[in-house]
């Protein structure tokens, strides 16, 4: 069982809120669309499901295009943001309730409640009314009510976006867990890209209605194809410095002039040669790649501490070198003083390089 996307694309008047998007979950894939509210992440899920009908492109399921089934005929499952149990049953009933449409015995359904139940840890509340359940709970048995039909494909709008960190924490392990025991395509759909980055075996990252990336999770975090891919995944966030190409030698280093006067030379991909000194760039390094030098160093610049944040094991210090702002993670027993001049390294490996329409050349 597959679910294909071809040419997909909606739109509401002059909005086109999904744009001619190509997309292919595998048999067993956990797949997240990730990307900012508003980037048509539910849409294209919602037209996946049938509650939302297609402009333009093909739903395919299981290699049968799917366009103008009605949702009850699509046989998917889908889990919203918002529980929908039913208030007045217990929760063996609303794990029942979509099994009744099927028309099988109770002997059958009393088995399938049971295994749901046992798989999900519900047998303590069985008897309960949604109204005697904690956040936790109620998101496993609207789980539990999604996969009980055994459906050919799980959609999932933003399941977790109600629970505490906590919470997040522990649903997204028994999610994830429970998934690979199904061996179904799942899409999930999210804004927090912690969420899609432990749970998912692929990313697709939207921006605007269309797909920027789809890669690996880790992938999309170590090789963003483009500076909004980069600056949305990853968290603290990548730094992001506007240069301009100063020269290069040709082949493993390159000079460059950040916006604000400092000049510094870092090992670079040859393919640094397609630009033309003068050229207009983005240096983007994760905080966790970005070193401390005790002298000023041709591969960094020089900064000042703003705010050092205790985290634990590490600390993030927030740097600024007059004009720009910087993000270090460092360890925790480095030594930071609020109101200091450190001295930063750009680090072989460690640096992309974007080029002025936004796409991405890598250092080696």
């Amino acid at each position: 069982m597959t679910i294909e996307l071809k040419k997909l694309t909606k739109r509401f008047g002059a909005l086109t809120a999904v744009d001619a998007i190509d997309l292919a979950v595998g048999d067993g894939e956990v797949l997240c669309l990730l990307g900012p509210s508003g980037c048509g992440k539910t849409t294209t899920l919602r037209m996946v499901a049938g509650l939302e009908y297609a402009t333009e492109g093909e739903v395919i399921l299981g290699g049968k295009r799917v366009n103008d089934l009605a949702p009850r005929d699509r046989n998917v499952a889908m889990s919203f943001q918002f529980y929908a149990l039913y208030p007045s049953l217990t929760v063996a009933e609303n794990l029942a309730f979509p099994l009744h449409a099927d028309s099988l015995g109770k002997s059958e359904i009393e088995a399938r409640v049971k295994q749901i139940s046992d798989t999900l840890q519900l047998n303590d509340i069985l008897n309960r009314t949604p109204g005697q359940l904690a956040e936790g709970e109620k998101q496993r048995v609207a789980v539990g009510r999604s996969i009980i039909r055994d459906p050919q494909c799980f959609l999932f709008d933003e399941p977790l976006s109600r629970l505490d960190v906590q919470l997040r924490e522990e649903m997204r392990g028994e999610i994830k867990a429970v998934l690979q025991g199904l061996s179904k395509p799942t899409v999930i759909v999210t804004h927090d890209q912690l969420e899609a980055l432990t749970m998912a075996d692929r990313i697709a990252v939207m921006r605007d209605g269309r797909i920027e990336q789809v890669d690996t999770p880790h992938n999309v975090f170590t090789s963003p194809t483009n500076l909004f891919v980069a600056g949305f995944i990853g968290t603290p966030q990548m730094n992001l410095l506007p240069a301009t190409l100063t020269g290069s030698d040709g082949g493993g280093k390159a000079e460059f002039t950040i916006d604000g006067g400092q000049s510094m030379t870092i090992e670079i991909d040859p393919r640094i040669g397609e630009l033309q000194p003068g050229a207009r760039v983005t240096l983007g390094i994760r905080p966790r790649n970005l070193e401390i030098s005790s002298d000023p160093a041709e591969d960094g610049i020089s900064t000042k501490i703003d705010i050092v944040e205790p985290m634990g094991a590490e600390t993030l210090a927030h740097l600024s070198d007059g004009r720009h702002d910087l993000r270090l993670v460092t360890d925790w027993r480095v030594p930071l003083t609020e109101g200091a001049q450190v001295h930063t390294r750009f680090p072989p490996g460690a640096t992309h390089i974007f080029t002025e329409n936004e796409q991405v050349l890598r250092t080696t």
